[in-house]
């Protein structure tokens, strides 16, 4: 995991050290920055190197126990570098959402993407079809209307370009796709009218639910749909079937290699936030999937946070509150508040030697504004101005995106590198 030595970090960036002039992120570990003798100007957010690699080498193990490849979801980080990681260890490709991060993907190297997600606005399809007279670009999107197909097949077809696509399939009342064989009907023979569009899988979203009976029978339903095409002849090459998200991957890779299509079909996982994983709803998620499926269960260490929000304590203006110099800006609160994760009084005699602590269980942020979480305490705590906490945070995705240079620490909390976003 290394940063290519052209790309410059600037010093407006917030949560780095400090430095006068634009430098090449190859020369950041050089500067011998360390986040406990106060390098770098908090808020940062910081990802552990060493709990980064621990959670690659997980998912690895289970996309191989299962006979499956991994697509990870690149939105959730839009760091190449990640993206670079990810790849190394034997990913198929890049799954993004956008025109925009399949462009910002393919400028940072990335040559195979799945679009999860319906190709929309000429702007949009200009900027694949560029990207498309590389011969080495792979790319698919998805299809879920006759409408969109057609759509699709007319702007290609000018371009005298052929494109990749999925049929996406949905259930009632989520979010796109397919909801009838009535409506894949009318796809399949929209599909069959436009020559310029290749109809290349089957793709679901089955985060769209929230309990595992529905799961397990959208995800039949995507079985059997594939089934029924490729016996069909529908498909333009090795058909792609795919789905998961986060926090269901475990239903999905059981259900797919119980269809037994063995080297007939590539079946694509694309779960984004196992990387950094979290303290929230993904912790949970884990939990529950390490109780339910063997194969996660019988992988250690589990996945880990690989990802910490550092600020300062501001202010305690009351003996139950203490106010933090972290606030909306910095940290995703869609799905949960940041959670402290451990305390560090900086300057001590004993600073050079001594480690973060956990931070008292009673610790809680209650609230968060542009700049400042309220952190209810005890009166009795030992906490000062200018105490270092760390917190745990719930949904990677909005964080990463509020963060463009995210400083790579070792155990010692060193920084050793830097990874950049690209949102």
């Amino acid at each position: 995991m290394t940063t290519p030595p052209t790309t410059r970090i600037s010093p407006i960036n917030k949560g780095l050290g400090h430095f006068d002039r634009d430098l090449p992120a190859s020369e950041i570990a050089a500067l011998g920055w360390n986040l406990l003798r106060e390098d770098l100007v908090l808020p940062t957010a910081v990802l552990y190197r060493d709990k980064l690699l621990s959670n690659h080498q997980w998912m690895r193990r289970f996309t191989e126990a299962y006979d499956v490849r991994l697509a990870p979801h690149g939105k959730t980080s839009m760091s190449p570098q990640l993206f670079q990681l990810q790849l190394e260890g034997g990913a198929w490709g890049i799954t993004l959402a956008t025109a925009q991060q399949v462009l910002a993907a393919y400028t940072h190297g990335i040559r195979r993407v799945l679009m999860a997600n319906q190709l929309v606005g000429r702007p949009n399809m200009a900027v694949l079809s560029r990207l498309l007279h590389d011969p080495a670009f792979e790319f698919y999107c998805l299809v879920d209307s006759p409408e969109g197909a057609d759509y699709l097949g007319s702007f290609f077809s000018e371009q005298g370009q052929s494109l990749n696509v999925l049929i996406e399939l949905g259930v009632p009342n989520g979010r796109a796709g397919v909801r009838s064989e009535e409506q894949l009907a009318d796809v399949l023979a929209a599909l069959a009218h436009q020559p310029s569009l290749r109809l290349c899988g089957i793709e679901i979203y089955e985060g769209v639910l929230d309990n595992e009976p529905a799961i397990r029978q959208f995800l039949k339903h995507a079985v059997a749909v594939t089934r029924r095409l490729l016996a069909e002849n529908r498909f333009a090459q090795k058909p792609i079937l795919t789905g998961a998200g986060s926090a269901w991957f475990d239903l999905v890779a059981e259900e797919f290699t119980a269809a037994g299509f063995g080297d007939t079909v590539e079946i694509l996982l694309r779960p984004g936030c196992y990387l950094t994983h979290d303290a929230g709803s993904y912790e949970r998620a884990h939990q529950r999937m390490c109780q339910a499926n063997p194969v996660a269960r019988s992988i250690h260490p589990g996945l880990e946070t690989a990802l910490h929000l550092w600020a300062y304590v501001q202010s305690i203006p009351e003996p139950t509150r203490a106010i933090i110099g972290l606030g909306r800006r910095d940290a995703a609160f869609d799905s949960g508040l940041p959670i402290p994760a451990l305390w560090y009084r900086p300057g001590s005699a004993q600073s050079s030697q001594a480690a973060p602590t956990a931070a008292p269980a009673h610790w809680e942020v209650t609230k968060l504004m542009d700049q400042h979480a309220y952190l209810r305490i005890d009166p009795t705590d030992d906490l000062k101005i200018g105490d270092m906490l760390a917190f745990d945070i719930c949904h990677p995705c909005l964080t990463f995106d509020k963060w463009r240079t995210i400083p790579i620490l070792d155990a010692d909390y060193n920084i050793t590198d830097i990874a950049q976003t690209f949102f």
